[in-house]
């Protein structure tokens, strides 16, 4: 019995044996074997991830990089060419990733920025159609705003306003020579860069109403700051031309010391005379109006579902929520089911400005709606949905970009401003100036002007003298700016503001200092800019301890290590310390650098927790001046 067990396993094993033969036989395998080892590789990437997306060392992505030339850290980044260079010689094959653009779902598309170019989904350009522009009335308080709407509308809204003021912001739309045109009535132009700071920029075009016998005014120059920054074309309505005091040219000439330079002066803004109270001129103002909306070729699909904006919103007692929506692409239809921000609901009932129910509205009318369960916020996107789950998912969408972005919103500091200069990521410095005297305003604007700006524009977005106001720092949350004052005090709503909005403020009292922080602001030099440069590094080839201490005996691979560097401790591809070389000895004696080739004892400050095999990077952070 045991004779024959012998044998038998002798006898399977060369049984077993060509078992593995066909494997490498045919050549069909190994070609796919070697496309498993195809790796898809971006165009740029660090040094430590490509050694992940390659699966081997950073010794062995380093010491490659080297081979060809390079001397880079495991945070460096390198090009595809580079990455594809050091794989081939590791007998790994690779392949660009392709840019494909990530689709975008209807819910989570993101809001426009204007609604001359409606961008939410794919649009065909064969189903635009001409839609009626949407106009704000501006200027200061009591120039006729209102009245000159009730004059187009031929009706009277100030009669149903407490003390003739406008408390609300109105949407009217009216009719002239078979044309429709959207007006929106705000209470100044707070309402209207409110609007703005939330994204909802519904305006096409901007009707600055002066008075001709009161002229510019604070109000006014606030609001051509306001329509300035938000780029919006000008048309200016020279209201009560029908007053014996009433001076025109003087009002001309206010206002190009404002920069809006009328065509009767060589500019390109607008001017019509009109008399709210007589009429003249009404008609010659719709007619500018529609003319410079025709230059911006506003169109809109129709048969589309519909995306508005809500312009206003409120609780009533007797209707409960109502709010006040311009639709901008699509057509509205009572029974929609329609998502406003963070609330969602159908459509039960819909009225115009003039308080008739109606069953649809297209783009660019507005309408008040009923069904919401809640008030929306002004500026919140409204948008119609296919059923229930739709809108959940919409409403978690917007509620999830609402709490992410209640940071990204809030404007940036003046120390933001140096970060982002040093990155790389600021373009310009927005400025909100306020000083006590005009002396003091146009000598802080000369000497602004002759800052050095290498990098970062500087631009005065608004300018002014008195107190801060709550005016300024809206203007300052909507256009991302700074409020920057001169012997000048904050009023208390305009603290509040300042707080909520979280709105850099920085008041001063010493020109050197405000020109001082600003010039910091444009070139980046509040902190010199720190570089880091690769030495060299060093494979941990055997460990010796002495008392607590570790010794890591290692081979210097490329570059030098240089003893006080700055060092990181590589294991596989992630750094396990980041400090500085206390200790470096070449033989038995103390050295000041080793290079490469040779071999030295290294004792990193402070850490002993070191393995064979480990990659001490050597490098250096040094200041460069901006």
């Amino acid at each position: 019995m045991p004779p024959q067990r012998g044998p038998r396993p002798r006898g399977r094993r060369p049984q077993r044996a060509p078992l593995p033969q066909p494997i490498p036989e045919p050549v069909a395998p190994v070609a796919v074997a070697e496309t498993s080892t195809v790796v898809t590789l971006p165009k740029a990437m660090v040094v430590g991830d490509l050694a992940r997306a390659l699966d081997v060392s950073v010794v062995d992505v380093i010491r490659g990089l080297v081979n060809i030339g390079l001397m880079v850290s495991i945070n460096e980044s390198v090009d595809f060419d580079t990455a594809t260079l050091v794989a081939n010689e590791l007998g790994i094959e690779t392949r660009a990733e392709e840019e494909t653009p990530e689709p975008v779902e209807e819910e989570a598309a993101p809001e426009p920025t204007s609604t001359k170019q409606v961008l939410w989904e794919d649009v065909d350009p064969a189903k635009l159609k001409e839609r009626p522009p949407v106009v704000t009335v501006l200027g200061h308080v009591d120039h006729g705003k209102t009245s000159l709407l009730d004059a187009i509308r031929a009706t009277n809204v100030t009669a149903r306003e407490a003390g003739g003021i406008t408390q609300h912001i109105g949407a009217y739309q009216i009719e002239h020579s078979g044309r429709k045109v959207t007006f929106l009535d705000t209470p100044g132009h707070e309402a209207f860069t409110a609007m703005r700071a939330r994204g909802a920029q519904v305006t096409d075009v901007a009707v600055l109403v002066v008075a001709a016998d009161d002229g510019v005014q604070p109000q006014t120059i606030e609001a051509i700051s306001h329509i300035k920054a938000a780029q919006v074309p000008i048309v200016v309505a020279l209201n009560k031309i029908d007053r014996p005091d009433a001076n025109l040219d003087q009002v001309k000439a206010q206002l190009a010391e404002h920069g809006v330079t009328i065509e009767e002066y060589g500019g390109d803004t607008p001017l019509v005379p009109v008399s709210a109270k007589t009429k003249q001129g009404i008609d010659d103002l719709v007619e500018t109006v529609l003319l410079v909306a025709d230059v911006a070729e506003l169109k809109a699909d129709p048969g589309r579902p519909a995306i508005g904006r809500v312009i206003e919103a409120h609780l009533d007692k007797g209707r409960g929520p109502v709010a006040t929506v311009l639709v901008q692409t699509g057509t509205l239809e009572r029974g929609d089911l329609v998502v406003a921000g963070t609330t969602f609901g159908k459509v039960r009932a819909m009225v115009d400005d003039k308080g008739k129910n109606v069953g649809r509205a297209e783009p660019s009318r507005p309408v008040e709606i009923l069904g919401l369960p809640e008030v929306p916020e002004a500026g919140d996107v409204m948008r119609v949905v296919a059923d229930e789950k739709a809108a959940r998912a919409v409403v978690a969408q917007n509620a999830r970009e609402r709490a992410a972005g209640a940071a990204t919103e809030r404007p940036a500091t003046l120390d933001e401003m140096f970060a982002q200069v040093k990155e790389g990521q600021a373009k310009e410095l927005k400025i909100v100036l306020k000083a006590d005297v005009q002396g003091s305003l146009e000598a802080i604007k000369g000497a602004l002007a002759k800052v050095p700006q290498p990098e970062v524009a500087l631009s005065i977005i608004h300018d002014a003298v008195g107190d801060i106001t709550e005016s300024d720092l809206t203007l300052a949350a909507a256009s991302n700016a700074v409020v920057i004052g001169f012997n000048t005090k904050m009023e208390a709503p305009a603290r509040r503001v300042a707080d909520s909005t979280k709105v850099d403020v920085r008041q001063y009292k010493v020109i050197y200092e405000l020109l001082e922080d600003v010039e910091k602001a444009l070139t980046g030099m509040l902190e010199p800019e720190m570089v880091e440069s690769l030495l060299g590094h060093a494979e941990v080839i055997q460990i010796f301890t002495s008392g607590k201490t570790t010794i890591a005996g290692s081979r210097v691979v490329d570059g030098l290590v240089r003893r006080g560097a700055q060092a990181r401790l590589l294991r596989g591809a992630t750094a396990v310390y980041d400090g500085r070389i206390g200790t470096l000895r070449r033989m038995k004696d103390d050295a000041r650098e080793v290079t490469a080739g040779l071999e030295c004892g290294i004792v990193l400050e402070n850490h002993n927790d070191v393995l064979v095999g480990d990659i001490i990077e050597c490098y250096v952070v040094q200041p460069k001046p901006r």
